[in-house]
């Protein structure tokens, strides 16, 4: 399996919203007003826009996502075809160009599709956001916060949506996925799986060697987890944005007995978990392994995405842990 990228530079700027009118409405051709639209970012700029932004590129899949969610389609998306593949929870329904690389998007194609808003997030470099600057006005969200992932999520839903006008939208997202967690908490329970130990993971080959990345209470998924009633099992820390930890085999031997979940893609060549390790020793030995409560859960659910990415999660683990 590929190791889906994704930058864990942590990230110490906090994010302020600051979402309000500044400006008298001014009158259009047609006689509709608009009214300008300041924001400050989580890299602490103001942003400022003439009314809502309708021609939107997202650098990030995480903030495509909160833009199909909004029901604004970007007319600019990083990696199409990786973010088919990796969050089908809120599929494209426009024909975005691929802009480039997540981490380095091309200028030249984001200035061709003139946009009204640029969306990113605090891992896009800084000499990037500069030249994106240039083009239009960009707007950066904190990509991840391990002591609140969830607030988080929702802050990032709520400015993107402060700045395309969509904000009924964005709470009605919310309190769909707060639902979702409630009933996932109560279908957990029902099935006797209240505090059930869960360790989250994905992995990937170099060399002849698995490695293994540990989702802990800090990561998106592991708030999640948790959320739903479920113990995170992993005790390593994990970095201060993403809460994602880094082991090998050997590391998983301190769990003990867990179910074991992780994601994986149909696009990519191999499963570490189930091809590069079904005559491991030392993984065969474990114990979740040996009474089968290893899970892949359904391809597609991006692991840092936003509301509609954790509903599938939430879907997936009740429908796993309860068969």
């Amino acid at each position: 399996m590929r190791r889906p990228l994704i930058a864990l530079a942590a990230v110490s700027a906090a994010v302020a919203l600051a979402g309000c009118g500044t400006t008298q409405p001014a009158a259009s051709s047609t006689g509709a007003s608009t009214r300008a639209i300041t924001l400050t970012d989580a890299s602490g700029t103001k942003v400022t826009l003439d009314g809502p932004a309708k021609r939107v590129v997202g650098t990030e899949w995480n903030v495509v996502e909160s833009l199909v969610t909004l029901g604004v389609d970007p007319v600019g998306v990083a990696d199409v075809k990786g973010y088919k593949s990796w969050d089908t929870a809120a599929p494209l329904t426009g024909t975005p160009k691929d802009i480039g690389t997540r981490g380095e998007p091309s200028t030249d194609t984001v200035a061709a599709l003139s946009p009204d808003l640029v969306v990113a997030t605090t891992d896009l470099s800084a000499a990037a956001v500069k030249q994106l600057r240039k083009i239009a006005p960009v707007l950066q969200v904190r990509s991840a916060r391990s002591a609140d992932q969830i607030g988080q999520m929702k802050e990032n839903l709520d400015l993107i949506a402060e700045a395309t006008g969509t904000t009924a939208k964005a709470a009605a997202a919310e309190e769909t996925f707060d639902a979702k967690v409630t009933d996932g908490k109560k279908a957990l329970a029902a099935a006797g799986l209240a505090g059930r130990r869960i360790a989250f993971a994905d992995g990937w080959v170099t060399g002849n060697q698995v490695s293994v990345r540990p989702y802990t209470g800090g990561s998106l998924i592991g708030a999640v987890n948790e959320a739903m009633g479920l113990k995170n099992a992993w005790t390593l820390k994990g970095d201060a944005s993403y809460g994602l930890g880094a082991t090998d085999v050997e590391g998983l031997t301190g769990l003990g007995d867990v179910e074991f979940a992780y994601i994986g893609n149909g696009e990519e060549a191999d499963d570490p978990f189930a091809d590069d390790l079904q005559d491991n020793a030392v993984w065969r030995s474990l114990p979740f392994v040996k009474k089968g409560d290893v899970h892949r859960l359904p391809d597609g659910i991006w692991m840092f995405g936003g509301p509609r990415s954790m509903q599938a999660y939430v879907d997936a683990v009740v429908a796993a842990l309860t068969k």
